[in-house]
């Protein structure tokens, strides 16, 4: 990987070809956490890898695990630019009447589990504001205080979030059959 990173230092579009398909389905992936809408999540991730072929000029490459914690991070703060953008920064204080939304989320197997991918749906549906923060800091291990820097909020804000959007998805969670334990 270090000489894929040394290629594409080199602007070398065989090297950044072979970096995108090695890490655009996990980037893309970590895209749909924070854009639910399939075509504005592409977009976002084809900005956020021009963002990163520009960048890894200045990149100096220790590890596999850096480079990928790096390209999360701009992945992560595109997409979050994209929410500020379409939302008009107004999308974090709003709170949805979850009960007004329906979806069918992943069903449970015979003895009750919740599989990843049926979490993954509910989260989806969660207001943006709410899985944003939830996403930043169940799943990225964002503090608070990060958060509240990133999206320009209170740390409480981003605490009161994060409650609420626990809160919400435990009750997404036994709305559509699913049993949990604390």
């Amino acid at each position: 990987m270090q000489e894929i990173v040394r290629q594409c230092q080199r602007e070398n579009p065989f090297a950044q070809k072979r970096l995108y398909d090695r890490y655009a389905d996990r980037l893309y992936r970590l895209c749909r956490r924070y854009v639910p809408n399939a075509m504005e999540t592409e977009e976002v991730l084809m900005s956020g890898f021009l963002k990163i072929f520009k960048a890894i000029l200045n990149f100096e490459y220790r590890s596999n695990d850096e480079l990928e914690v790096w390209m999360k991070r701009i992945v992560v703060n595109e997409a979050l630019m994209h929410l500020r953008k379409t939302k008009k920064e107004q999308w974090l204080l709003a709170d949805t009447n979850l009960e007004e939304t329906t979806w069918a989320a992943q069903p449970a197997t015979a003895e009750g589990d919740l599989h990843a991918e049926g979490i993954h749906d509910l989260i989806l549906h969660l207001p943006d504001g709410y899985r944003t923060v939830f996403c930043l800091h169940a799943i990225e291990g964002y503090t608070h205080q990060e958060i509240g820097t990133m999206l320009n909020i209170s740390e409480n804000t981003s605490k009161s979030q994060l409650s609420k959007a626990r809160t919400a998805l435990q009750g997404l969670l036994i709305k559509n059959g699913y049993s949990y334990e604390r």
